[in-house]
């Protein structure tokens, strides 16, 4: 997915990152002192002459979220912005504590950052509440419901993770046709989480399945959470991209493989750990996607109130093969098809 001129790309942009979260953000009067110059080098590709400053907050480390990051240094990259003389960027790491993520965004409006982005719905909801006062725009990815976070109004835009919730359910049925309590763990704050509950309660008749879902406030409370699942028997566990969860999903497959109950991911880099199985979308392409977004906004080619934000609508069917033996789970010849064989190297 990601080549090694890549990932000397992404290292040398850290290590810029790490000098930039010293310093001051910059001065928006001057970024926008160079938008006009800015807006016609995007339109070319590159914006040589012009200096912006990002702040970029991440809500928590895990897969999914770190491979939006990359993806969105790739973006920037692919229109011609992420160089030394272009970019300062200022990466901070909130460790899925809505306190510091609060902070972080607080920080990046105070020094006056160009852009702000945030990666996950708290971070993303953080930033803009920071930038709001002073119209810094904001980029999100990685939220899945940016309506009921309250990110689609004002000078703020991005990309959403939405779940292929029928998809998702499609494929638990034809991996399991006797499956009847599908278990979820879920954050009752993040606003992407519960509107996946919804869509999940309300869909999952169709496919003959009941949910069984156990509502957290922190990610201390997940691995009890699937304690009590296990204890229900249910049939399986469906993961969404709720961050509380997927920090702690080593833990949890931990507990259900001991007890033979197969967890679905929603995403490739789940699956790779252990989940046997997901119908979800790329993070890595969502992120490219952001970033891509954020280059025209930043060099003026478009704004935020113009730029209504986007879905990936296409997603991928990912399998673990040695996590579904164990399982003693057969995938069906039309799912072996089209699936995409997901290990851990």
């Amino acid at each position: 997915m990601k080549n090694n001129t890549f990932k000397k790309l992404l290292t040398a942009a850290l290590a810029l990152t790490m000098t930039a979260s010293l310093a001051a953000c910059g001065s928006t009067g001057a970024a926008s002192s160079a938008a006009s110059a800015g807006a016609s080098a995007a339109a070319s590709g590159a914006a040589s002459d012009a200096h912006y400053t990002i702040g970029l907050a991440q809500y928590g480390e895990h897969a999914s979220l770190d491979n939006c990051r990359e993806g969105f240094l790739q973006g920037l990259t692919d229109s011609g912005l992420l160089t030394a003389d272009n970019i300062t960027l200022d990466y901070q790491n909130a460790q899925f504590d809505d306190s510091i993520d609060t902070q972080i965004a607080q920080s990046f409006s105070a020094e006056n950052c160009d852009l702000m982005v945030g990666i996950a719905t708290p971070s993303a909801i953080a930033c803009y509440a920071a930038a709001e006062d002073k119209n810094i725009p904001v980029i999100f990815t990685a939220v899945t419901d940016p309506e009921a976070a309250n990110l689609t109004a004002g000078n703020c835009t991005g990309t959403s993770d939405k779940l292929p919730v029928e998809a998702q359910l499609d494929l638990i049925r034809q991996m399991q046709p006797d499956a009847k309590t599908i278990g979820i763990i879920y954050t009752t704050s993040e606003p992407n989480s519960v509107s996946a509950i919804a869509e999940y309660k309300e869909k999952a008749g169709d496919y003959g399945f009941t949910i069984d879902e156990i509502g957290v406030t922190a990610q201390s409370e997940v691995t009890q959470a699937a304690d009590k699942l296990i204890a229900d028997k249910v049939d399986c566990l469906s993961n969404l991209t709720d961050n509380n969860v997927v920090g702690v999903l080593s833990s949890i497959l931990e507990k259900t493989n001991e007890a033979g109950i197969p967890v679905y991911g929603s995403e490739v880099e789940q699956v790779k750990i252990g989940c046997v199985a997901a119908a979800g979308i790329d993070y890595y392409q969502l992120g490219i996607q952001t970033g891509i977004m954020a280059a025209k906004i930043l060099t003026g080619a478009t704004t935020c109130d113009d730029t209504p934000f986007e879905t990936i609508s296409e997603y991928g069917i990912y399998v673990n093969s040695e996590a579904l033996a164990a399982m003693n789970i057969t995938v069906p010849d039309e799912i072996a098809a089209k699936a995409i064989e997901s290990t851990e190297a």
